[in-house]
């Protein structure tokens, strides 16, 4: 399947002055599969090492302070020749700061060696940062990475030339259809590939809760998560927190008695490690967005759409038939697209009931709120009232219908989010 980040590995080879690359995101999005594939595809060969336990490449790292007996010895280890710019060298399950230690050695003397570490544990970054490296995030597919599976290349080049174009998407109700299954699979590849393949629903959920369980696995193993079963009560309450009409999150829902100060750590760490997505709220709109966040009110999402299905426990027909399940979904599906975008995320409630869904600030300080709109659920005051009071000049709707504008306001299709980017915004 294509993945968009090829497009960045290729600019990465090619670059004169190319770092050691640490390649970061949730576990199951595909990040070691489209590694290895890009270095099949690129490469004369590609060395592989799974460093996971592994201290016989430990040692290595701790003992060896050249480059030159770094790639001798990873040679006899791996039992290949280490070309210089033609074998990928791909470090994989990285989370010790010894082996990241040691490729830094390469980012300092302009090496002719191709080397991609593998993390993913995003804390560990504060660790491994410095001018010696180069990082990048990776994250499950998107709404377009799905339709390329699908082999729907043309209607995601349409979409694409209706955002940028401002103009109708000639195929709206098929985008809006396509859009729905991925609602209903979510974004990681094996969930995709088996419903690509034709596996039934209940196969699909099946592959859904494994993976489910293998990031409750990840925070019931961590050894830095003090209280591991309130991480876990955290994460099994966001579908119920978000189906709230009020879906600021709230600790009283995991249990009577349960306070903000015994969760902090385990929210940070989740928050950290990607397994979790945070907005904070704010009352007022001044640059920078982070100086209104008040920071013991704030919504939690997941990281992926087809597991907030899943644990939401709604049928197909629920979730076409129900607008509240629906405005649940869409939201939890902006506010992942927007983060994995680089956007820090917001939303805007006034004294009384008035909200906006989300408030962003792109690179170039400008704060462009979003809201979503379906039908019944319409909230137009309050985007309104928000760009009069504090004098906002762009403004997107999120819908069900397709492409236009009204005055400073963009109404973009929920299928159309993908294009949301720092670039377009």
């Amino acid at each position: 399947m294509e993945r968009k980040i090829v497009a960045f590995f290729q600019k990465w080879k090619e670059d004169i002055i190319r770092k050691p690359l640490i390649l970061y995101g949730p576990k199951q999005v595909g990040k070691t599969f489209t590694v290895l594939n890009f270095g099949k595809n690129e490469y004369k060969n590609v060395i592989y090492f799974n460093t996971s336990n592994n201290h016989r490449l430990l040692d290595l790292f701790k003992k060896e302070k050249s480059t030159e007996k770094l790639v001798v010895n990873l040679s006899v280890i791996s039992g290949e020749t280490i070309l210089e710019d033609d074998t990928l060298i791909v470090f994989d399950n990285v989370n010790d700061v010894e082996i990241v230690r040691g490729l830094k050695l390469f980012g300092s003397e302009n090496s002719k060696y191709h080397i991609i570490a593998i993390t993913s544990r995003r804390e560990n970054l504060t660790e491994f940062k410095g001018e010696n490296l180069q990082f990048k995030g990776m994250y499950e597919m998107d709404f377009e990475e799905f339709l390329w599976s699908r082999g729907e290349e043309q209607l995601a080049n349409l979409i694409r030339e209706s955002y940028e174009k401002r103009k109708t998407c000639p195929f709206h109700k098929v985008a809006l259809g396509l859009f729905y299954e991925y609602l209903f699979t979510g974004g990681f590849p094996e969930v995709i590939n088996a419903f690509n393949n034709g596996l039934g629903d209940n196969e699909i959920e099946a592959i859904k809760q494994k993976i489910l369980d293998t990031y409750k696995k990840e925070v019931s193993l961590n050894s830095t998560l003090i209280d591991i079963p309130r991480g876990l009560e955290v994460i099994d309450s966001i579908p119920e927190q978000l189906r709230k009409e009020n879906k600021k999150f709230q600790y009283g829902l995991m249990g009577f008695g349960k306070r903000a100060k015994e969760y902090e750590s385990t929210i940070k760490y989740l928050i950290d490690n990607q397994i979790v997505y945070r907005s904070y709220k704010i009352r007022n709109i001044k640059s920078p967005l982070s100086s209104c966040r008040e920071v013991e009110s704030f919504k939690l999402y997941l990281p992926d759409d087809g597991l907030l299905f899943s644990m939401l426990h709604i049928s197909k027909k629920d979730f076409i038939s129900n607008e509240n399940i629906k405005e649940t979904m869409y939201e939890n599906h902006i506010a992942k697209t927007l983060v994995e975008a680089n956007y820090s995320l917001y939303y805007y409630q006034s004294g009384g009931k008035a909200e906006v869904n989300f408030v962003v600030q792109n690179r170039m300080g400008e704060v462009i709120p979003i809201e979503i709109t379906i039908k019944s659920m319409s909230k137009a005051k309050s985007l309104s009232v928000l760009m009069k009071r504090f004098t906002v000049n762009n403004a997107y709707r999120i819908t069900e219908n397709n492409f236009s504008t009204k005055k400073e306001v963009r109404y973009i299709p929920i299928y159309a989010v993908f294009c949301l980017n720092d670039n377009l915004i």
